[in-house]
């Protein structure tokens, strides 16, 4: 159960914002001031006007004027300012919760839903800073008046205010018990939208699978339920509003008679003027809005409690793989590799890799041959530390990865994945992706050793083509060539293939495979087997079986053993496939 509020939380974004709060904070006081001087002013305008004495009713009506223009500067001031912090707030918040994610490793990014994610960073933190805003300036206003105005009200007559007040402990106690329970609706609808964002985010990225298997009419049924389940929440909610606003009313009617009744019986005994008592209608009436928006604030902190709570729950949660605080920069390495002993699983009790051991020297190529499952994904994830294996260690050239920050390591470590991702931009930009500034040169020269410098140059702008989102208007071939001239630009000495020709047509394949080739000299080399070519040429080829290392060997070395990869191998040969 929770035991206490993120809102605490919020203090250190908001907090740096102090100059604008405490402007925001002296607008607010004159504000509250001259809605003091109001009532006051009511008041003499109705005594000259009972007088018959005109020119004292233009007098104090000129003076009535000038308080509401100071006070409308006065209310102006304190909403720019207050909303500026919060702005500040809410985009020093995002900032911040964007870099945290960042810092979670692939385990959380690969349970989490990306349509949640966006929804809190977007919507609730939007929702944060504008009850931040509100609570800020309304709150603070509505509540100052809350206690200047009752106590005028009380030096005017303290009978008539105390009876005013009789249903004030009901209606703080009904504004309570709404709000307690309008929280927990508010959470439950939040989490129906955030699903109805994951829904509508997984489809679109799918949406050829979803037409490849004539699957419309499933989605538009699934998306209808997800969003029926958000209609009753939303109305759950709006239901509990629309009940307490009748409610709360109706008591305000009450007192509001019991103060005409209980103020002619004052008057009429003598113990109250009447210019007094419009002087003392004015101040209730005055006191009703900041009642009201008090009301209406309350509602919305506790829908806003709820968005603090997802927010505040990414915050929370650690990293996985972390930098130590002492690390060093890995310096400039030759490429030698080891593990040793290392074991790994994703579940407890269900290990991936079992005390595996291996040396991969520089310049060395070192293919991983196994079925799905056998840990070879897995084996090269560990070394840019993606995760971080339960036991043993991963060096290199002798510097224990865990000691180096991870900028350091995997600026150099390149790595070509199966399934390539691009990014909105340009081309040029999604080569040079996270380089702090863009070499043309640099480029182009990778563009070449990958064999993409051709086919972008035929593009109607070159290097300056717009890339689709995912790079859907790309081939699998050119997509994964920009991929390979990515990890050229890091001009790394260590490299990891994983499976990159698998999924392309036999022309792209070879433009690939050449294109890999030439990226492989001088570098180590770790290849998940793709092609049959490249495993025969590796100086060491690794069988993997439930996460051990049960073969080893060249091509010729293991197929004398006639052991794992000779049968492997003759099974593929005989099928007349050229790909592991």
């Amino acid at each position: 159960m929770k035991t206490r509020s993120n809102w605490w939380q919020i203090l250190p974004y908001l907090w740096p914002q102090w100059p604008l709060i405490v402007k925001g904070l002296f607008c607010i006081l004159g504000f509250v001031f001259i809605t003091l001087c109001l009532p006051y002013l009511a008041g003499q305008v109705a005594l000259f006007i009972g007088k018959g004495e005109v020119e004292k009713v233009a007098y104090w009506l000129g003076l009535g004027t000038l308080a509401f223009l100071v006070r409308g500067i006065f209310q102006y001031g304190q909403n720019i300012f207050m909303i500026d912090a919060a702005l500040i707030m809410v985009l020093n918040l995002r900032k911040g919760v964007y870099s945290h994610l960042h810092k979670l490793g692939l385990d959380y990014f690969e349970t989490a839903k990306t349509g949640d994610l966006t929804y809190r960073l977007t919507e609730d933190i939007d929702r944060v800073g504008e009850i931040v805003d509100k609570l800020s300036h309304q709150f603070v206003s509505n509540f100052l008046q809350l206690i200047v105005i009752p106590a005028y009200m009380l030096y005017l007559n303290w009978q008539l205010t105390i009876a005013s007040f009789i249903l004030a402990p009901l209606m703080a106690t009904l504004v309570s018990r709404f709000g307690e329970k309008l929280l927990l609706l508010s959470r439950r609808s939040q989490n129906q939208v955030s699903n109805l964002s994951a829904l509508l985010t997984e489809v679109f990225s799918g949406i050829r699978v979803v037409k490849a298997f004539a699957a419309q009419d499933y989605e538009v049924k699934r998306f209808s339920q997800e969003a029926e389940h958000n209609r009753q929440a939303r109305y759950h909610a709006e239901k509990l509003k629309a009940t307490q606003y009748p409610v709360v009313g109706f008591l305000e009617a009450i007192s509001i008679m019991l103060l005409f009744l209980i103020g002619g019986w004052q008057i009429s005994q003598g113990n109250l003027r009447s210019e007094e008592f419009v002087s003392y209608l004015a101040a209730v009436a005055l006191l009703l809005h900041p009642i009201d928006l008090m009301t209406s604030n309350y509602n919305e902190f506790k829908q806003a409690e709820a968005s603090v709570d997802r927010i505040f729950e990414l915050v929370e949660r650690k990293p996985s793989v972390t930098e130590s605080s002492q690390g060093l920069t890995l310096p400039p390495v030759t490429g030698k590799v080891e593990y040793s002993h290392v074991s790994f699983a994703y579940q407890p009790g269900q290990p991936v890799l079992r005390d595996l051991s291996l040396l991969a020297e520089p310049g060395q190529i070192i293919a991983l041959v196994g079925s799905s499952g056998a840990g070879k994904t897995t084996l090269v994830n560990l070394l840019p530390r993606f995760y971080d294996p339960q036991d043993g260690q991963i060096f290199i050239d002798g510097v224990d990865i865990k000691s180096v920050t991870l900028t350091s390591l995997r600026r150099q470590i390149g790595i070509v994945p199966q399934e390539t991702t691009l990014f909105s931009g340009t081309i040029a930009q999604n080569i040079a992706y996270g380089q702090d500034k863009l070499d043309y040169q640099a480029v182009e020269q990778a563009a070449k050793i990958a064999n993409a410098h051709s086919f972008i140059t035929k593009l109607s702008q070159g290097y300056q083509t717009w890339v689709g989102e995912r790079g859907v208007n790309l081939s699998g071939g050119q997509r994964q060539r920009i991929a390979i001239a990515r990890a050229v630009l890091l001009n790394p000495r260590i490299m990891i293939l994983d499976e990159a020709t698998s999924a392309l047509d036999s022309e792209s394949e070879a433009l690939v495979q050449e294109a890999l080739e030439r990226v492989m000299q001088n570098r180590t080399v770790f290849v998940i087997a793709h092609r049959l070519s490249t495993v025969r040429r590796a100086d060491c080829i690794l069988v993997l079986e439930k996460g051990q290392v049960v073969e080893s060997g060249t091509h010729h070395e293991l197929l004398a053993k006639e052991g794992r990869y000779a049968k492997f191998y003759r099974q593929q040969y005989a099928k007349g496939k050229q790909d592991f």
